[in-house]
């Protein structure tokens, strides 16, 4: 059977999800990825109430929809970051606290080990998730930069998601970063320089999408192929890029989503520049059985639209691994 079709709640967190549910099935969704904003995962609440997780099962199934992973990214972004006001407007009130940056940073840490003991009671084995970075505002290395700046920052990451790790693990739960600019992680490199940060603790792993990567010029099938034990959840997410009038290049220009300038910008699944076929073959190679996740996301486009469009295309897409070779049949008995 091929892989379930599923939607990443994140961008709809302004529909209530007794709203969303039945439109994600009318869209053509098998399942949902839950957000843990907006009201559709609430983290305490599901620890808190048995009767609470019990309804946001019974909700999704009375729609026939299925939930493989929660996503805690806008907490796990506290966790490393240099934390500013702008945390303010995404962690919840109870993380933000008197705002104290440090404090924020150990309250967000205490969320992300409250994630996974709440995806364990819901019945997930994946929480996805961002991990904010230290040392992110110094990718350019200028003023020059050692090696020796780059491996404090990671030993930061190593320090604060280390204990967060270890409650993932009691739990039985896989962290799956969404390699990303501004996390620890953000191409093949420092992903692989993150892993050793954590001394390759075994529920550090990666939620696949190729957006982030290849307006990067990152390999992104690579990507696949370099971490097949650590894929835990595929996005499926289109971009386009070199499409700018030459005025904006990679970093962005200090412009939004949607400017006509930018070198960059997202797609609706299928109308970027993503090789999803390359994507379909390599998850197969790795032998990946998880959902494909459709994080969406096009300025230009109205996004039930572009969400209906994009779960056809997954599926349409989507296909199971050969049994056997195609040429075994051609061999005498």
């Amino acid at each position: 059977m091929a892989r379930p079709v599923t939607l990443f709640t994140g961008q709809w967190a302004d529909l209530p999800l007794r709203e969303l549910a039945p439109l994600a099935r009318r869209m053509g969704y098998d399942g949902l990825e839950l957000a843990c904003w907006g009201d559709h995962f609430n983290v305490q609440e599901a620890l808190a109430s048995e009767a609470y997780v019990k309804d946001r099962r019974a909700l999704l199934e009375s729609h026939g929809l299925q939930c493989f992973a929660i996503g805690n990214h806008l907490v796990g972004q506290a966790v490393c970051d240099l934390v500013d006001a702008r945390h303010q407007a995404i962690v919840p009130a109870h993380v933000w606290g008197d705002g104290d940056p440090e404090g924020v940073r150990r309250r967000a840490a205490q969320e992300m080990q409250d994630t996974a003991r709440a995806a364990a009671a819901f019945g997930v084995k994946t929480v996805t998730g961002f991990t904010g970075s230290s040392i992110w505002h110094a990718t350019y290395a200028f003023p020059p930069t050692t090696q020796a700046y780059w491996d404090a920052g990671f030993a930061d990451f190593a320090r604060r998601w280390t204990p967060i790790l270890d409650v993932f693990e009691q739990c039985g739960i896989n962290f799956a970063l969404e390699v990303h600019p501004t996390e620890i992680a953000f191409d093949i490199a420092s992903a692989q320089r993150a892993i050793e940060a954590v001394a390759g603790h075994r529920r550090f792993g990666f939620n696949f999408d190729p957006s982030h990567l290849a307006y990067q010029g990152v390999d992104y099938v690579k990507f696949i192929r370099t971490f097949s034990e650590r894929i835990y959840n595929a996005h499926m997410k289109d971009v386009w890029w070199g499409k700018g009038d030459g005025t904006v290049g990679v970093f962005g220009g200090h412009t939004s989503f949607g400017d006509a300038r930018r070198y960059w910008d997202f797609r609706s699944v299928g109308r970027g520049m993503v090789d999803f076929e390359s994507i379909i073959v390599a998850l197969n190679d790795i032998g990946y059985a998880g959902p494909l996740s459709v994080e969406w996301e096009d300025s230009r486009m109205d996004r039930v639209h572009g969400a209906t469009e994009s779960a056809a295309f997954c599926k349409r897409l989507d296909f199971e691994p050969a049994a056997q070779a195609f040429d075994a049949a051609f061999e005498k008995k």
